[in-house]
């Protein structure tokens, strides 16, 4: 699936932080993609399906791509008033917002702690909030060759989408993959480590936005379970379960996803 005229570009968001990169790609109604832990992938299918339908507009946190500043951020409040500075910065406050796991936590942050700037919401799977009874695999742990079978639920998918055929055990491959890791995983930490629970779930019930959760129904990562954990605490959301797509289901399903998440943002 080929990116639509897709661009990249540094964003100044002022009061002398560093610039933030933005990709754009895409025609129509704009919108904002909050990614996850894993950033944006090369040929990245769900920034792909975006742009097929919308203008979509997607910011890389500090500490992924050419974003930096993450030293700047050092709690989940510093990083939703970031994101928020960077919505401001691109002039799309209203737009419709979409966020994937880390990116679904910053996103659900966002419209509870500014409600009235959110009015369309897409919740992919998000991080944020803990229930010991099912409790959430520690993604910091995991080495590459586990996480297909983690995030996919096609692990033979999954496996050629994050190596394009490299051999996930091969030394070299593993200390490539450690070097790209350590700055991302270092802001994600910050939010996600121990366990994703910065108090959310007091705040879900100032979400006023249209909001849209969707979850595959094999992630063995933030299991479906807290897909009603959220729907039940965001006043006016509606929960979707995709069929045979594990956590990563916006590379799984991004199609299916994007087409659900286009038929809320028309029916307006």
């Amino acid at each position: 699936m080929a990116e639509q005229n897709a661009t990249t570009r540094m964003l100044d968001i002022g009061n002398g932080r560093a610039p933030v990169e933005v990709r754009v790609a895409g025609e129509g109604t704009p919108l904002v993609y909050l990614h996850g832990a894993g950033g944006l992938m090369p040929n990245d299918r769900m920034f792909a399906a975006l742009a097929a339908q919308f203008q979509v507009h997607a910011p890389l946190l500090p500490g992924y791509g050419d974003s930096e500043g993450e030293d700047e951020l050092k709690d989940m409040l510093d990083t939703t008033l970031h994101t928020g500075d960077v919505i401001a910065a691109l002039d799309l406050i209203k737009a419709p917002l979409v966020g994937h796991s880390m990116g679904g936590m910053i996103a659900a942050e966002l419209a509870a702690l500014a409600p009235n700037d959110v009015d369309q919401l897409t919740l992919i799977a998000p991080a944020g909030l803990w229930l010991d009874e099912h409790p959430i695999e520690d993604l910091f742990a995991k080495l590459p060759f586990e996480l297909p079978e983690l995030l996919f639920h096609d692990v033979a998918l999954g496996e050629s989408l994050m190596t394009a055929g490299l051999d996930l055990e091969d030394p070299a491959f593993l200390a490539e993959f450690l070097i790209i890791s350590a700055r991302r995983l270092g802001m994600a930490g910050k939010l996600l480590f121990p366990i994703p629970d910065r108090g959310l779930s007091r705040r879900l019930y100032r979400i006023k936005a249209k909001t849209l959760i969707l979850w595959g129904a094999s992630d063995r990562l933030i299991k479906p379970v807290y897909g009603d954990a959220f729907a039940a605490a965001i006043p006016n959301s509606e929960l979707q379960i995709v069929p045979e797509a594990g956590h990563l289901v916006t590379h799984e399903k991004s199609e299916k996803v994007v087409d659900a998440i286009a038929t809320m943002v028309n029916a307006g």
